[in-house]
């Protein structure tokens, strides 16, 4: 299965619904992403930029964005976004198959690129 880490911001009403009426998260998450058959390896809330991160297992990325899109279309974020996170066993995959990709940067008339010296 693949990991996904959410970056998440709470609009100011959700804030204030939740000092009202204080609640772990956490199970929600949850319950979110094992409806898709995934798993919630984290939840954290951080100050900065975003109110908070999660780490997701799904089992693909239809699942994970089916989660992300029921999440923001709840109306309780002003941002949510997600990043699909790489092994460094996929990586390496990766970094072995790129050898057969012969790229060419645009405007250039051969599939070299440029020494920078």
């Amino acid at each position: 299965m693949a990991m996904y880490l959410s970056r998440f911001s709470y609009t100011p009403e959700t804030w204030e619904r939740l000092i009202q009426n204080p609640e772990d998260r956490r199970e929600a998450a949850r319950s979110y992403i094992e409806s898709v058959g995934g798993k919630l390896h984290g939840f954290w809330y951080a100050f900065g930029e975003h109110d908070g991160w999660n780490l997701w297992e799904a089992p693909d990325n239809v699942s994970m964005a089916a989660v992300a899109l029921a999440i923001g279309a709840g109306g309780a974020l002003s941002s949510y976004e997600t990043t699909v996170l790489v092994s460094v066993e996929e990586l390496m995959q990766a970094l072995g198959k790129a050898k057969a990709i012969r790229y060419r940067p645009p405007g250039a008339e051969t599939a070299r690129v440029r020494d920078p010296a």
